[in-house]
């Protein structure tokens, strides 16, 4: 089988990303998941793997941002909405948009590190692509019930940094906005 690995704009590719969100996240599946109540940022750019029919296989979003870490402005990469297409598993196409999603950012050469959050289910498959555990706190904004943002620990899945150049292990991280 032939593949095809795109880096779109976040925006204008939804609707080719959205079938495979909703394949593989329903909402009778996303509503049992320990992040089903937090607001996510929207991707900037999706890498997308795709078959020869044109079918989305593969997801994964990348976001970019200032953030604060311990206090000092840096700026930092994000990684989010990794998916797989349920009979499409286990064929590396996750591991291949990852490696995508990375180089993007390599090549870009703006970001020293880049920052995920998994399930502890995942952990295995991203230290082994080269992720390190983050052993600090991270903040995030969330919407409140009067409409305003609010900054809340977050703490639904285990954060995960990658060297881009260098990462911090530790401390506190602020993504100034919504998680990815």
């Amino acid at each position: 089988m032939s593949i095809e690995i795109e880096v779109l704009n976040g925006d204008a590719s939804w609707p080719l990303a959205k079938p495979l969100f909703d394949a593989v996240w329903p909402p009778h599946v996303v509503k049992k998941l320990p992040w089903a109540d937090i607001a996510f940022a929207h991707a900037e750019l999706r890498v997308l793997v795709q078959n020869e029919a044109e079918e989305v296989l593969c997801h994964v979003g990348l976001y970019r941002r200032d953030i604060t870490w311990n206090g000092h402005k840096i700026r930092a990469a994000g990684i989010g909405g990794v998916l797989t297409r349920e009979d499409a598993r286990r064929h590396g196409y996750a591991s291949i948009a990852l490696n995508a999603a990375v180089q993007t950012l390599k090549d870009e050469g703006s970001t020293p590190f880049a920052l995920l959050f998994c399930e502890p289910h995942n952990a295995p498959f991203y230290m082994g692509r080269g992720w390190k555990p983050f052993d600090g706190e991270v903040y995030v904004e969330q919407p409140q019930a009067d409409q305003t943002q609010g900054r809340v620990r977050f703490e639904a899945m285990a954060p995960y940094v990658y060297d881009l150049k260098r990462a911090p292990r530790q401390g506190v991280l602020d993504l100034c906005g919504l998680p990815w």
